[in-house]
């Protein structure tokens, strides 16, 4: 017979805080390594975090625990299948690489010395994300420890790359190549936040991200513009058209068939959204922005979490230096980055970019346009079963009621969904104050457990209504 939810709550917090100490001292000892992928000089760093974890991993009872190699920094995975064959599979997601840290960028102390102050864990990587990844392993130990389980009650799988910080350059061709080893119903990614400590939310997706660098060439050569300006198309003139035409006078993307696919925000998400104790005013302060501009007939939030756009990152041609030199410029460049929601193909977005931009350029003015590799966009319904897992998981660890939020940006989510056909949830702890890539990045003590606290709910919610659902 299965234990009162009261007293089930009381088994797990029993156990983590029994074995918060040990805990805490093994974390501590994995952000000790300086696992930088972005600096050369840490190569063998990133290797050994990746070893270390792949051997707590045995320790917490993992059957597999493997390094993947990969071009660059390996990755770990691992594995502990369910005794309960028709079990669901789930998939969790994190990295142990971290940022590049040094006490003269403005620590406090030595960012690879983790420190306690107060209920603050200080380190690189405490909040992002070995923090976030390492909670998974206390909770799993939970979740055993208080059902009498000797097996998760979900088929567990862990993929813990190396190179996130470093854009992630060989994540998409690593999933390719293990496809079938990682195979699951859903993926957890566990490198995300809540709102704030006292409003904890549930990501339910991320925008993609398609760039792109258009070059103009006019004259063969800079030219004097008194003896041939006026007379002959300018490439300088040309960008500022080309970015002018980028949007229309309701800050709606211009480009043709851009928006074919986007799935609208419903009645509901925008009510949600809503909800959320935003302080636009607060927002424009960390945005160090002095007013907001955006697409008619949406909020900040809406703008930034579900609608796409259109940003121009870079533009320049012509002299650059100080005083005036009077020519015609030979070139100019503009970069552009979209960001994509649901329904969006960056594909698709790329070639509308290709048929628009030659309507845009003058006679006379050559252009060549160059995509780098895109991101594609995540969104998982509010409705599917294993995202309201996460919620009940999350809203028992809290005793509060969990939110919704979307993530603005983008990342590697969104190659498992697209690889694996899997649903991405998204379940972090970490708060905006907790400072990902600054100086005194740290996490708190209290949310971290919680999130061992939702790790330990999660996997029986998912196995019960997960079977039921389907």
């Amino acid at each position: 017979m299965s234990q009162p939810v009261d007293s089930a709550v009381s088994a797990v917090r029993t156990y983590v805080q029994q074995h918060r100490a040990a805990f805490l001292d093994d974390l501590a000892e994995w952000l000790r390594i300086p696992s930088v992928s972005a600096q050369p000089d840490h190569a063998s760093d990133v290797r050994r975090s990746a070893d270390w974890l792949a051997a707590r991993l045995k320790e917490t009872g993992f059957p597999t625990a493997e390094v993947w190699q990969t071009p660059g920094a390996p990755a770990v995975y691992a594995e502990w299948p369910s005794d309960d064959p028709g079990a669901p599979t789930v998939l969790v997601y994190g990295h142990h690489d971290v940022q590049p840290a040094a006490r003269e960028d403005g620590w406090d102390s030595e960012p690879f010395e983790p420190v306690v102050r107060g209920n603050r864990l200080y380190a690189r990587g405490a909040a992002d994300d070995k923090g976030q990844v390492f909670f998974h392993t206390l909770g799993v130990r939970a979740h055993l420890a208080t059902t009498g389980r000797t097996a998760p009650a979900v088929h567990l799988k862990l993929l813990v790359e190396g190179e996130e910080e470093s854009g992630s350059p060989h994540f998409r061709a690593l999933v390719e190549q293990h496809a079938d080893r990682l195979a699951a119903d859903a993926v957890i990614v566990s490198d995300t936040g809540m709102w704030s400590e006292d409003t904890p939310t549930v990501c339910t997706g991320m925008r993609g991200l398609a760039e792109c660098e258009i070059r103009l060439y006019g004259p063969d050569q800079d030219i004097h513009s008194g003896s041939f300006g006026g007379a002959v198309p300018n490439p300088a003139t040309a960008a500022a058209r080309l970015v002018a035409a980028l949007h229309d006078e309701h800050a709606r993307v211009a480009i043709p068939g851009f928006y074919d696919g986007v799935v609208e925000l419903t009645d509901r998400e925008r009510e949600l959204f809503a909800q959320l104790p935003f302080d636009e005013q607060q927002w424009l302060r960390t945005a160090k922005s002095h007013g907001t501009l955006g697409e008619a007939g949406y909020s900040t939030l809406e703008r930034i979490w579900a609608r796409p756009t259109a940003e121009v990152n870079g533009i320049g041609g012509g002299y650059q230096g100080p005083g005036s030199k009077t020519i015609v410029p030979s070139s100019a460049m503009v970069k552009l980055s979209f960001r994509l929601v649901a329904g969006q193909d960056p594909e698709q977005v790329a070639q509308a970019v290709r048929d628009w931009v030659p309507g845009q350029v003058p006679d006379g003015i050559r252009h060549e346009i160059a995509f780098s590799p895109a991101t594609r966009p995540c969104l998982t319904p509010l409705d599917h079963p294993a995202l309201q897992s996460v919620v009940r998981a999350m809203s028992r660890a809290f005793d509060a009621p969990v939110r919704f939020t979307r993530e603005g940006g983008s990342g590697p989510a969104a190659d498992l969904q697209d690889v694996l056909g899997a649903p991405v949830l998204f379940l972090g702890i970490s708060v905006p104050s907790d400072g990902w890539h600054a100086p005194n990045e740290k996490v708190e003590l209290d949310l971290l457990l919680k999130g061992v606290e939702t790790s330990a709910y999660l996997w029986g919610d998912l196995a019960e209504h997960w079977r039921h659902a389907t």
